[in-house]
């Protein structure tokens, strides 16, 4: 029985940098599952097939991904939908699952979004102090946005969760969509006396959202989460998951 494949979905971009980062979490992902299996799976004949598919601006898309999966004998490989998403909006509740049900796949499991996750938090915490902040610095919790209240309380559940890694208050601000937005809240700290604001981007990928960040007037912008083996390890967690569970159904 050909191992569940993990699909890992994203928002697109016109970032080369962001397309880019994609391609490498993929790879880290396929090179995990590798020594996941090999280590604590003996019994799984083969290494899942990673694929990438975006919800927008780019393709190929979850249902051209999905119908693609088959096996040497033209049989359907169960998949696990990965959403990389670092909160669960529109894409997530609403892209996804139309474009599972386009697809016609008949074993597709779909995993819960990566963030809000402590893991997140602790990246974020790294990458601040790499970007010169010290205990006592004002930290702003950058997010693109959404208009799905859902979202923004997966985002407010993220600077909750930086908040307690820090053991300093944490404010939330937007990029795109939504209020009050990045520049406002720096400025209006800096009003009120802050010295040093630091921030934490709550982006996945560098692109057109993080470089606005540099023009919010902070005094340091710190880097994406990026590819951090803490990133590649929890989309391991949900997809061996949920594999488990596609396993079990199809053996009853």
């Amino acid at each position: 029985m050909s191992a569940p494949a993990l699909v890992l979905v994203a928002h697109g971009t016109r970032s080369t940098r962001g397309v880019q980062m994609i391609a490498a979490l993929a790879e880290a992902v396929h090179r995990e599952l590798g020594v996941a299996i090999s280590g604590r799976d003996a019994e799984s004949p083969e290494l899942p097939a990673v694929r990438t598919a975006f919800v927008d601006v780019l393709g190929p898309s979850p249902a051209e991904v999905l119908r693609d999966l088959t096996d040497a004998a033209g049989n359907a490989v169960p998949a696990v939908v990965v959403p990389a998403f670092l909160a669960s909006g529109y894409h997530v509740y609403q892209d996804v699952p139309r474009e599972v049900a386009e697809s016609a796949h008949p074993t597709v499991a779909v995993t819960p979004a990566m963030g809000p996750d402590p893991a997140l938090a602790r990246i974020m915490t790294m990458r601040l102090r790499a970007a010169g902040w010290r205990p006592g610095d004002t930290v702003v919790l950058a997010a693109a946005g959404s208009s799905d209240a859902r979202a923004r309380q997966d985002v407010r559940r993220a600077a909750a969760m930086l908040t307690e890694h820090l053991r300093a208050t944490v404010h939330l601000a937007y990029i795109a969509t939504g209020a009050p937005r990045v520049p406002e809240v720096v400025a209006a700290l800096r009003h009120s006396g802050s010295e040093r604001i630091f921030i934490a981007s709550y982006l996945l990928a560098h692109g057109l959202f993080h470089q606005r960040l540099h023009e919010a007037g902070a005094d340091g912008v710190a880097e994406p989460i990026g590819v951090h083996p803490a990133v590649v390890r929890l989309i391991v967690d949900r997809y061996r998951t949920a594999a488990r569970e596609l396993v079990q159904l199809r053996a009853r």
